[in-house]
């Protein structure tokens, strides 16, 4: 059993088809099928089920790839580092919605004011996604908001953000403040998406309470839920760093809820077993450093 074998396992399993991934090693397809075959051999057990002319992994296809995955890795950044030493190579950056559209810029300039020879690649999306693409080695580092599972994910507290309630200025609650929160009962929701760390917190908390708003919209995308509300369309739920100019402008208020207040960590994330180069370290210092 060699690298191979796992490179040519790993990529199996990810697109579900021997000819795609010969086509993407750039090898043939019966050397792809020799390779499984080896593998399953040296093993002895069955990794793949063919149904309807697509591949599946077997239970114990599954307790193999993430393992295959972490030797792969390690080969792989074995070789950047020895045949690029002293050289820095693409840093994969992932970031939350909220701390991608606030905060990753800065951080991102200030480490590049402070290392010449850098360049980073960024992906933006719910912290679900992102934390998924730390554990199938798509990403190098991440800063994500909210609840991170898993033991195999490393967290370093970076900055406490709170979730607020926000409305406009058309809205009945603008000009109270503060409200109880039985009087959120019913009202209408801009939410973010499934997987965002918003709805699982705020609206978890809301769920204990007995609170059963109504969810008119979903976004994606913060400034699309901002708007949604400065138009009247209902309340939602976002991070307080993100609306500091509305607030400002009057456009948005936030909406105290008596006796209620719902905090998160902003933490940098990534794997367990992750080689932590140069680079991710400099990264590290370089979020600590920065001024939130």
């Amino acid at each position: 059993m060699t690298i191979r074998h796992l490179k040519i396992f790993v990529t199996v399993a990810e697109c579900g088809k021997m000819r795609k991934a010969a086509e993407l090693l750039y090898i043939s397809q019966p050397s792809v099928s020799q390779a499984v075959q080896e593998l399953e051999n040296y093993y002895g057990v069955k990794l793949f089920d063919r149904l309807s002319q697509k591949l599946y992994l077997t239970d114990m296809g599954k307790l193999l790839l993430p393992y295959a995955r972490r030797a792969v890795e390690i080969i792989e950044n074995t070789d950047k580092v020895m045949k690029n030493a002293g050289e820095y190579s693409t840093l994969r950056i992932g970031a939350s919605v909220s701390v991608g559209t606030y905060l990753i810029n800065d951080i991102i300039d200030k480490l590049e004011e402070s290392i010449d020879k850098i360049e980073t690649s960024v992906v933006v999306n719910n912290t679900y996604i992102v934390e998924e693409m730390i554990r199938n080695s798509k990403l190098d580092v991440a800063i994500v908001e909210g609840m991170v599972e898993g033991n195999d994910i490393i967290k370093i507290p970076l900055y406490n953000d709170e979730l607020i309630i926000i409305a406009g200025n058309n809205h009945p609650f603008y000009d109270k403040g503060s409200i109880n929160i039985e009087e959120l009962n019913y009202q209408k929701l801009i939410e973010r998406e499934e997987g965002s760390a918003e709805r699982n917190q705020y609206e978890r908390l809301l769920q204990d309470n007995g609170i059963n708003m109504k969810k008119v919209w979903s976004c994606t995308n913060i400034q699309a839920i901002k708007h949604a509300v400065i138009r009247g369309r209902g309340l939602g739920i976002v991070s307080k760093m993100s609306v500091e100019k509305e607030v400002e402008d009057g456009s948005l208020r936030i909406i105290n809820v008596n006796n209620i207040k719902v905090s998160r960590e902003i933490n940098i994330i990534y794997h367990k077993d992750k080689f932590i180069s140069r680079l991710i370290l400099d990264f590290i210092n370089t979020c600590k450093t920065i001024k939130f």
